[in-house]
């Protein structure tokens, strides 16, 4: 319950602080009209505080409300520096409303420095929020502000539609103040084009809302403009009474600038109608006011620049002091960051000691390990080759058997052959035929495909990969020529060869002349020494 109580307490302080700042700020405004030093001080001692909160939010008002002091008094580069530092504060604080506004006062500066380019830049920025956020009068304002840069561009079309378009928004947020403001404009717009009748209309509009909101200040400025259309169009008994209104409103107020102005309008409006004293007397008696004012300004302008140094010189000393603590806290950070990585290398190479220590102990280990993986694997490679060459042996010896089992039957054959031949020569026709048939039976023998095939397969298994490395001399090889191949690989000489293929010595002769051709061999080099190398 105690903490709640204490929560709720100082909730409630947090929110009579922003009140008081709230109101502090107003006051500010207000006095900066009249006592522009006076309000930048005050404003000075309420960033500080803020800055001390870390009230974002409340050091860009006063930042903002400072630049449009300076912007008053003339000062654009320090106005811009301020509204720019606000800007980065409210875009920070994300308050996007309070941006827009800021950003309006800056397009305001940049049109009153002539680059109208950069003023309807932010404009149209400022216009884009406002439609993000549906601010109808902040949309009204910035529409209105478009219009006064056609208007003073003399494109009085564009500035008409603006106008109009602010007045629409005005009208639907229910804002008479600033339609007040908006039929003032175009009654400007329209005192320009020389159309005094709806000048005069939309003056007495503006005057009227003026009026209703107890704006003393508008209705001076719009009473003055009322007596100017009465003068123009040669009322100039109406356009006094209008002026004289005006004057004793700003005598009231003690605004010495509307009586500079209404005096003179009076001095223009005697002089037109052929009073020449009373001409003289106003218009001298305006000459008073404007030196008064400038009097006024330049006093004001004295102790503002005075005010603004030493705001610029103590913010130039607060800075400095900034920039020495933050490198103290940096130097501060840094010794300490040092210290630790100094404790964290040496933990890390302790650490790294201990390992290593263990990894030759564990690398010793694996070593040992490897070693006898080594020798067992050594001792299984050479089983391996000793039972490879066992069956390279018994392959040799089965493709040996394979070759004199071949010239056996051959021999065999060819003896039998021989014999029947001879028979067949003798005159016994009763036989002739029989010992025909047996002869053809032994030449189908002479070349049986499946002694060839399990020849074939027998030598493969011993010469691995022959065949493969042939072909790559020559891929006009037939069965026929590899078998002759095959057996001069394995040594035989010419006559074992004629009876394993069943040809004569000669046909031997032939086919390896013709062998020699397709394998591409040079004359002079051996057959037999180059099937060998494969």
């Amino acid at each position: 319950m105690l903490k709640y109580l204490s929560a709720l307490l100082l909730v409630c302080v947090i929110t009579l602080e922003l009140r008081a700042q709230s109101v502090n700020l107003q006051a500010a405004k207000a006095l900066a009209q009249k006592h522009p030093d006076s309000a930048l001080i005050m404003l000075r001692q309420l960033y500080a505080k803020a800055q001390e909160q870390q009230d974002k939010t409340s050091e860009g008002l006063c930042l903002q409300q400072m630049g449009t002091i300076c912007y008053n008094q003339g000062h654009y580069s320090q106005a811009l520096d301020f509204y720019l530092h606000a800007d980065k504060l409210f875009t920070e604080a994300k308050q996007p409303l309070l941006s827009a506004a800021n950003m309006g006062d800056m397009g305001l500066l940049y049109y009153y420095n002539k680059q109208i380019e950069r003023s309807r830049a932010y404009y149209n920025r400022v216009l884009a929020i406002y439609t993000r956020q549906n601010d109808l009068k902040g949309q009204a304002q910035v529409l209105g502000s478009i219009g006064h840069l056609y208007e003073k561009t003399r494109k009085y079309d564009s500035a008409f539609y603006y106008q109009n378009q602010a007045l629409l928004k005005y009208q639907q947020a229910n804002f008479k103040q600033g339609a007040a403001k908006i039929y003032e404009n175009l009654g400007s717009i329209y005192e320009d084009l020389a159309k005094f009748d709806s000048a005069y209309v939309s003056f007495s509009r503006s005057l009227q809302l003026y009026r209703d909101q107890h704006n003393e200040v508008g209705s001076i400025e719009v009473i003055n403009n009322l007596g100017d259309i009465l003068r123009k169009t040669g009322k100039y008994k109406e356009s006094l009474l209008r002026t004289r209104h005006a004057l004793q409103l700003a005598s009231q107020m003690g605004n010495v600038y509307q009586m500079a102005s209404c005096t003179k309008d009076m001095g223009k409006t005697f002089e037109l109608m052929g009073q020449t004293d009373s001409a003289y007397h106003y218009s001298e008696l305006s000459r008073r006011y404007s030196l008064e004012v400038y009097s006024l300004d330049g006093a004001k302008q004295t102790t503002f620049l005075q005010v603004l140094y030493d705001f610029n010189k103590k913010s130039d000393e607060i800075a400095r002091l900034n920039n020495i603590r933050k490198l103290n806290r940096i130097i501060g950070a840094a010794v300490a960051v040092v210290v630790v990585l100094l404790v964290i290398l040496g933990i890390v190479i302790f650490s790294r000691q201990r390992l290593k220590l263990r990894d030759q102990q564990l690398l010793a280990r694996q070593k040992a390990a490897e070693h006898e993986v080594m020798q067992l694997e050594l001792k299984n490679q050479q089983l391996e080759e000793q039972g490879l060459k066992q069956q390279l042996d018994i392959k040799s010896r089965e493709l040996s058997n394979h070759t004199l089992n071949l010239i056996k039957n051959n021999q065999f054959l060819e003896q039998m052959r021989s014999k029947l031949q001879a028979m067949v020569k003798d005159d016994r026709r009763d036989q002739k035929k029989q010992m025909q048939q047996l002869i053809a039976e032994i030449n189908e023998n002479f070349n049986h495909e499946q002694h060839w095939r399990e020849f074939t397969v027998a030598f493969e298994q011993v010469h691995q990969q022959f065949f493969d490395s042939l072909r790559a001399f020559s891929q006009d090889l037939t069965s026929a020529d590899m078998r002759l191949i095959a057996l001069i690989k394995m040594n035989l000489d010419s006559a074992d060869i004629a009876t394993l293929l069943g040809i004569s010595t000669d046909s031997l002769r032939v086919s390896r002349y013709r062998l020699r051709k397709k394998l591409n061999i040079q004359q002079g080099d051996n057959l037999s020494a180059f099937i060998q190398t494969l």
